[in-house]
């Protein structure tokens, strides 16, 4: 299949949906799938480039208007896009993030071109403010001409199916991965005393909780032992700095401020506990990635957070200081348990798994298929859990932590999920234009005013330079590494 993912969130910009795109291509590609991006230009980054294992990406001429995204015109890039998606033959045009005006734009011109379309939301969105409103109405017109799209978690498809007013049957969810690979525990670099430290990773803006965050750092004030790693940046670091300067706390509270998404492994393997604040998510990457690292992860319990990690990899909490005050302890109370645990009992066999009997393990569970059941230490070898008579859940082995989020989430199966709603969307005929009209009318005069003049666009374009005349673009054969 020849694949075009879209959006205006992509590399050099470092984020979920840029990650998600890149990862989803790579592993398409490695199952013989042709791959390009599209996206908008990052400075100096414009034109044609290749990345990895041949990964082309077209960084087109356009301005960016507010918070990385192109203006939605509807009409003035449709020559451009257009031109790409017959020069790379594509037969299938993927959007992703509802945010994305070049995303939507690329659809409604894949539609119009007669190919097929798929979406990939990412995000919840409310329906009170504005800019919810003008991007659920945005949403709801772009799905009107889609095939069929993809949500990232359950919760994130009744909110997709309530906001946009599409059938159930036409979206899948297929969830988020992380390269376990890449996040892997090292319990060498968190502090030899009994310094706790409790790290976030994440966007400095109010949608992230920060206000619970900076509530919740100077309950901590008089606990010298435990010390918070912010990484991230935003319009919020201003008030932890304030924070953290009122409580006299500069040093205990580190600000890293933002970091390369390859780093910020370096940055979890100095934590014990992972806290997220969210107001809002539909699929949490951060909460993740701090599993797979070995951290114990507090969590807000909002969106689809509930049912991405299992109770044995987090504790919930709702969206409150007090609440996410007290979750905290108890990982805390959980950690120290096991620490005093293992101080006790020494290791079944004093044997740390070496990385070759990890891959084995990992090899072993991805064959029988099925998720591995909550292991204590003392079962990898590691150290012994708290007493088993103990209220305090035991804390899981880092090692163990990877290996039950490798069989939970990775890139390979969110891959062939998504090359199962692509063979889907294959078998079905291509939408009639008085169909795209019928389904934009419903929306509103307005609406299809923009789409009646994409629609001639095109036509003329097709007249002026027949799609037969339309040089094909030359495939780069994948140089393996």
């Amino acid at each position: 299949m020849r694949i075009c993912m879209v959006s205006d969130f992509f590399y050099p910009s470092i984020g979920g949906v840029e990650e998600h795109v890149y990862n989803l291509a790579q592993m398409l590609i490695s199952l013989g799938h042709k791959i390009v991006v599209l996206t908008h230009a990052y400075g100096d980054c414009s034109g044609i480039r290749y990345v990895t294992h041949g990964l082309k990406v077209y960084y087109l001429p356009i301005k960016v208007c507010y918070n990385q995204c192109i203006l939605p015109t509807a009409v003035c890039n449709v020559p451009m896009l257009r031109a790409v998606l017959l020069r790379e033959r594509v037969e299938i045009v993927h959007g992703h993030s509802a945010f994305s005006a070049l995303a939507h734009e690329a659809l409604m011109v894949g539609s119009l071109l007669g190919l097929k379309t798929v979406f990939t939301d990412h995000s919840l969105f409310g329906f009170a403010d504005l800019s919810a409103a003008l991007t659920n109405n945005l949403l709801e017109v772009n799905l009107s001409m889609v095939n069929h799209a993809i949500c990232v978690s359950h919760i994130g498809k009744e909110n997709t199916v309530l906001r946009a007013r599409v059938a159930k049957h036409r979206v899948s969810v297929i969830p988020n991965a992380v390269d376990t690979a890449l996040f892997t525990p090292d319990a060498s670099q968190r502090p030899s005393n009994d310094t706790i430290n409790i790290v976030v990773a994440s966007r400095l803006v109010y949608r992230k909780g920060i206000d619970l965050l900076a509530g919740v750092i100077p309950r901590f004030k008089n606990t010298h032992n435990v010390n918070f790693i912010i990484v991230g940046d935003g319009p919020k670091r201003d008030l932890l700095e304030e924070i953290r300067e009122k409580t006299n706390m500069q040093d205990r509270v580190e600000i890293v401020g933002a970091v390369e998404h390859v780093k910020v492994r370096d940055v979890l393997v100095r934590g014990h506990i992972f806290v997220n604040t969210s107001l809002t998510e539909a699929y949490c990457m951060a909460i993740v990635e701090a599993a797979s690292c070995g951290l114990q992860v507090v969590s807000t319990s909002v969106g689809g957070i509930p049912e991405v990690l299992p109770k044995s990899l987090i504790l919930l909490a709702e969206p409150d200081i007090d609440a996410i005050h007290s979750a905290i302890l108890v990982a805390i109370d959980r950690h120290q348990k096991s620490i005093s645990s293992m101080i006790r009992t020494p290791a079944s066999n004093g044997h740390i798994p070496s990385e070759t009997d990890r891959r084995g393990m990992r090899r072993q569970r991805r064959k029988n298929h099925s998720a591995p059941d909550p292991v204590s230490w003392s079962q990898t070898g590691c150290s012994t859990p708290a007493d088993e008579s103990s209220q305090i859940e035991p804390v899981l082995c880092p090692y163990r932590c990877n290996e039950l989020v490798e069989t939970l989430y990775n890139w390979e199966d969110v891959a062939l999920r998504t090359v199962r709603v692509y063979d889907r969307v294959l078998q079905e005929r291509a939408f009639t234009i008085s169909e795209l009209v019928n389904a934009v009318y419903q929306h509103g005069s307005w609406v299809l005013g923009f789409f009646l003049v994409s629609h001639f666009l095109v036509r003329l374009l097709d007249l002026w330079r027949p799609r037969s005349r339309v040089e094909a673009a030359q495939d780069v054969a994948r140089q393996h590494s």
